[in-house]
């Protein structure tokens, strides 16, 4: 066989295994057609719901990180060579202020571990993005018990600094290597001005405000401090526009004629259509995107950045999104993925009866081995299940009530809780593509085993308080 034709067989074997599947596809089968309809649902409400409101902004911000941040300011924060107990307690509790999900920290994390900073805290401000924002730990104590609730917190923190620090000592000698190698000019870098720390601070602070109250999700009781804020987030979220459109003016050079026009359509859409406020935030982003082919180098360099940061996460982030649905149903789906809900609710059970009458029929005996090995089992099932789902801010708690319900354990819903939010297929395939594949299966194989342990801790601590708490999920704040 000549060079040529070993060159063809990668090609024949790709068209063979494409033939082979077309060849015996279920589509006669009706839990197939439904898997691939949810897939589309998934992908529809990601589309709606998550694009415009969270990826948008989460672009902006992520390539304003790469432009009008000094990397000399990230690498003193966040840098191989920055004190340690700064740099991971600021990325520990960055998710307090961040109401994001797995995919939408995403673009925030590749601003700034690409800008320079040391994989130990970026991994760190990865993982406690989404994992611990103030509104899921209330809305888990209030709904799951506070025993979740306050593991969920403590165990997300710790988790950060601690998956953090081993990924810096396990990839030590590349991160040496990384620090002793000379800076790197980043695009607009040499020609960016200098100006006061707290105008790039305010800056940041109106773009991260957009992002935090355009999401802000509605709570379960319709009273409270909570949904006043729900209520009126699209008037915090426009006052937190108005601030940014000053910066621009004042900090950035932008003329104010140019700002005012790029917001009026979004302006006008916002007074005399008020039931949509998605479509004036839409348009206000289009109205920024083109202000910045008149705003001057910076704004250029901003824009080509953002538009990078988008060419490389969103298709990841679709085929991802359709796997997940295809595979395990979307959110409010009832049994709908390939999978079948009901062997995700007995694999993570108190007990291994169910399984094993799934298995082997009604009234069947269960193994002594089965049950002696049952609770590592569940905890370990739980997070792997957690870190293949996608999870929107908040969607995990509702869920996560169904299958307490159902009978899954105290410590299989830590698990998935702490693996769960922090981790999703689209997420894993996008920080693949930003830290390669050896990094990326050691960040999710350490959030699956320390997700693991910590429900087997909790799981085995609850079983012993259980019985002197009347509630059965502990007692309701």
């Amino acid at each position: 066989m000549n060079e040529s034709s070993r060159k063809e067989l990668p090609v024949l074997a790709w068209l063979l295994g494409v033939f082979a599947v077309l060849y015996y596809l279920p589509v006669e089968a009706a839990r197939f057609r439904g898997a691939v309809l949810e897939a589309l649902i998934l992908a529809k409400w990601y589309a709606r719901e998550h694009v415009l409101l969270c990826l948008v902004p989460a672009f902006f911000i992520a390539g304003a990180i790469g432009v009008f941040v000094s990397q000399n300011a990230v690498m003193k924060y966040f840098g191989p060579q920055a004190r340690k107990w700064l740099s991971y307690s600021v990325a520990s509790v960055s998710g307090t202020i961040l109401a994001v999900c797995s995919c939408t920290v995403l673009p925030l994390f590749g601003g700034i571990y690409l800008r320079g900073a040391g994989l130990g805290p970026a991994v760190a401000f990865l993982y406690s993005g989404p994992a611990i924002n103030v509104l899921a730990i209330v809305l888990t104590a209030r709904v799951l018990g506070w025993q979740l609730g306050v593991a969920r917190a403590v165990g997300a923190i710790v988790f950060s600094v601690v998956i953090g620090l081993l990924m810096h000592v396990i990839f030590l000698k590349e991160e040496r290597a990384k620090a002793a190698q000379p800076r790197e000019v980043f695009l607009g870098e040499e020609d960016q001005p200098e100006r006061p720390l707290w105008q790039v601070a305010l800056y940041f602070f109106s773009m991260v405000g957009i992002l935090v109250f355009a999401n802000w999700g509605r709570p379960l009781e319709e009273a409270g401090l909570w949904f006043a804020i729900f209520r009126s987030k699209w008037l915090i979220t426009s006052l937190f526009a108005l601030l940014f459109g000053l910066c621009l003016w004042r900090f950035f050079a932008v003329k104010f004629w140019q700002v005012a026009l790029a917001a009026l359509p979004a302006v006008l859409l916002g007074v005399f259509w008020p039931g949509a406020p998605g479509i004036a935030f839409t348009v206000g982003a289009i109205g920024l995107t083109v202000l910045t082919f008149f705003g001057g180098g910076e704004l250029k360099d901003w824009r080509d950045q953002t538009w990078g940061f988008a060419k490389q996460i969103l298709p990841l982030l679709f085929m991802g999104v359709l796997a997940a649905g295809f595979f395990l149903g979307s959110p409010d789906s009832q049994d709908a993925g390939i999978i079948p809900n009901v062997w995700i609710q007995a694999l993570v059970g108190d007990s291994p009866a169910r399984i094993v009458d799934l298995l082997g029929g009604a009234n069947a005996s269960v193994p002594g081995w089965l049950a002696a090995i049952w609770p590592l089992w569940t905890n370990f099932f739980a997070s792997i299940t957690g870190a293949l789902m996608y999870f929107a801010t908040l969607t995990e708690v509702p869920i996560l009530r169904g299958l307490l319900d159902s009978g899954m354990g105290q410590g299989p819903a830590l698990a998935l809780l702490l693996a769960g939010p922090a981790l999703s297929l689209p997420n894993m395939l996008v920080i693949n593509s930003i830290l390669g594949p050896k990094k990326t299966l050691t960040f999710i194989g350490l959030v699956v085993i320390m997700a693991t342990l910590s429900g087997l801790l909790f799981g085995a601590w609850m079983s012993q308080i259980t019985p002197l708490v009347n509630q059965p999920y502990g007692i309701a704040l």
